[in-house]
């Protein structure tokens, strides 16, 4: 069984996003551990990248803070392989197709299966442009993870029955970020791909409390945050860890009592 699919075999996963570099790496692998240690079930590490097209301000400056500290993909894979030597849960890179392409896609993944990663998300690659990814992601055993969004409409069915390691369903149109409330029928999105796979899902877009963490992960299978997560590691910069672990622990709260 693969680690991604261990994530969420004792009930509901909660999954934080964190920004590698922002504000740098020491402070990215504090905040790692300390979500690990109160309850991460699986990490997305995000890449920094000049042009975020999915994401919203809060995501945005971190990216912005991370490459004026001069992070590069090089210092993230040695990051990755440190984190390895005792952490077991399952790590996903969020990225950009620009930055596997100009690293060069056959390097990157063979350093991603070196270093540990299980798992690849690429939001501006469409599910129908994913073959010139998902073939090498296969050869090295890293799982290209796919995205349903409320725009997917007549495409969910198609894009669950290829899905591999985990879907992620995005909760809302839009960037990411913070919401007050969403409102996307998200059961009946749930409920086609539960028709046409065995691979988990989780939610993420807009989530922000553990009360929408809980809600989310009623309809699915876990929880995604990233803003929120961002928006701590902004305001305590390199004390972050500690506040990052207290609120990872109240939403992997939440989300186990869904």
């Amino acid at each position: 069984m693969s680690r991604i699919a261990k994530a969420f075999e004792n009930g509901k996963a909660f999954i934080p996003f964190i920004t590698c570099g922002d504000p740098d790496l020491a402070t990215t692998e504090k905040v790692v551990r300390a979500a690990v240690a109160n309850g991460a079930d699986l990490i997305e590490l995000g890449i920094p990248f000049s042009d975020p097209t999915a994401e919203g301000p809060v995501i945005q400056g971190a990216n912005l803070r991370a490459l004026q500290g001069g992070i590069k993909t090089d210092h993230i894979f040695a990051f990755v392989k440190k984190l390895r030597e005792d952490i077991e849960i399952p790590l996903v890179f969020m990225t950009y197709a620009n930055v596997v392409y100009s690293y060069g896609s056959e390097k990157f993944l063979t350093n991603c299966k070196e270093a540990g990663i299980d798992g690849l998300i690429l939001p501006d690659v469409p599910f129908e442009e994913k073959g010139e990814f998902s073939e090498i992601c296969r050869k090295y055993g890293v799982d290209l993870i796919s995205l349903i969004a409320p725009t997917s409409a007549d495409r969910i069915s198609m894009i669950a029955k290829e899905a591999e390691g985990f879907i992620y369903i995005v909760s809302s149109l839009g960037v990411t970020g913070t919401r007050s409330e969403i409102t996307t029928d998200l059961a009946s999105i749930v409920k086609v791909v539960r028709e046409n796979t065995k691979v988990p899902c989780a939610i993420g877009f807009g989530i922000s409390t553990p009360e929408q963490a809980k809600k989310m992960a009623g309809y699915s299978d876990g929880a995604i945050v990233g803003s929120a997560i961002i928006k701590i590691i902004a305001q305590y910069g390199s004390d972050a860890a500690e506040h990052v672990g207290e609120y990872v622990g109240q939403m992997k709260q939440a989300v186990s009592e869904a």
